[in-house]
C-alpha cells in the first residue's frame, strides 16, 4: 500500500476504511475484514458512535496496534481548550488504545455558533498540540476547514495541521482549497468520495470504467489518489471493501483525469463549515 508523507514526518496510507454509519457488530466485522484484506488506515469519529467497535475490530484482526493507523475526530459542539482535553480522553478510552495516530477537529468553529470562532479554534488547537507533545497523538489535523479558517489558525499555531479532510469527489472537489492546502504542505483527505452515490449515474465515468474493466467506484477512487489525496471509502460489505482497495493495477490517463476534473457539480452534501448546522 502506497503511503503519503505528512509534514510532521509521519506516513499515512493513501487508502483507508471509512466507518461512518457502521453500527456496533457491523463496525467490528468490517474493520477486521478490511485489515485482513490489507487496509491499515481506519477512520472513525466521536460523533459516529463506533470508536469502541473500531477498537474491537482492530483487536479481532490480531494485527499489531503499531501496524494500524487510527484516525478519530473531535465533534464541533465540543470545541475549546478544556473540552478538547476531556473529549480526547474519551476517544482514547473507547477503542482501548494507548495513542491515536491522527486526531482531527471535525468542523471549525464559526461565527454562527461561537462568539469568537478564531479563539475557539486556536484554543482547541493548543490543546491538541499539547496532547501531541505528550505522545498521546502522533499527528494532528483538521477537517472541513476553508482557507479562512486555516489562515486564522496559522496566527497562533505552533504546529501546522498535517491533514485537512474535506468533501472531495467527482463533481465537487474544491480545487482552489486543495491547491491552497498543498501549497501549505497540508495533505488533503477525501470524504464522500462517491458523491453520495451520484457517480453511478454519470456516463463519462461509466465509459472510463468500461475501458479499464473496472467499476465506476474504482475509477473515482483512483482519480482521487492520482490527485495525491487520501481516500477513505466506507463499506461494511467484504466484497466492496476488497473492490475499494484494488486500485493499484491500473492508471487513468491525463486526458481521463481532466475529463473527471471538469464534470459538473454533483453529489454535493450541502454541508458548509461557515453555516453549520444548517444545510444550503
Amino acid at each position: 500500500m502506497r503511503k503519503i508523507s505528512l509534514n510532521d514526518g509521519n506516513k499515512i496510507p493513501i487508502v483507508g476504511l471509512g466507518t461512518y454509519k457502521a453500527t456496533e457488530q457491523e463496525g467490528i466485522e468490517s474493520v477486521a475484514a478490511a485489515i485482513s484484506k490489507g487496509y491499515s488506515l481506519i477512520d472513525t469519529a466521536a460523533i459516529y458512535g463506533n470508536e469502541e467497535a473500531v477498537g474491537k475490530g482492530i483487536k479481532a484482526s490480531e494485527v499489531l496496534r503499531e501496524d494500524i493507523f487510527v484516525t478519530t475526530k473531535l465533534w464541533r459542539e465540543n470545541l475549546g481548550y478544556e473540552s478538547t482535553k476531556k473529549e480526547f480522553e474519551k476517544s482514547l478510552k473507547r477503542p482501548d488504545v494507548d495513542y491515536i495516530d491522527l486526531y482531527l477537529i471535525h468542523w471549525p468553529a464559526n461565527a454562527k455558533n461561537y462568539d469568537n470562532w478564531q479563539k475557539t479554534n486556536a484554543d482547541t488547537w493548543r490543546a491538541m498540540e499539547e496532547l501531541q507533545a505528550e505522545g498521546k497523538i502522533k499527528s494532528i489535523g483538521v477537517s472541513n476547514f476553508f482557507q479562512e479558517h486555516l489562515e486564522a489558525l496559522f496566527q497562533t499555531a505552533n504546529v501546522i495541521p498535517a491533514i485537512n479532510q474535506i468533501e472531495f469527489h467527482p463533481g465537487y472537489w474544491q480545487e482552489e482549497l486543495t491547491a491552497y492546502c498543498k501549497k501549505q504542505n497540508i495533505v488533503v483527505e477525501s470524504w464522500s468520495p462517491l458523491a453520495r452515490g451520484k457517480v453511478f449515474e454519470n456516463k463519462v465515468l461509466e465509459t472510463i470504467a468500461k475501458k479499464h474493466n473496472k467499476s465506476v467506484s474504482q475509477v473515482c477512487l483512483r482519480w482521487i489518489i492520482q490527485h495525491d489525496v487520501i481516500v477513505i471509502p466506507k463499506s461494511t460489505s467484504p466484497e466492496r471493501i476488497q473492490e475499494n482497495i484494488d486500485l493499484f493495477d491500473f492508471e487513468l490517463s491525463a486526458a481521463e483525469m481532466e475529463k473527471i476534473n471538469k464534470l459538473p457539480q454533483m453529489g454535493f452534501s450541502g454541508e458548509l463549515p461557515n453555516i453549520w448546522p444548517d444545510k444550503v
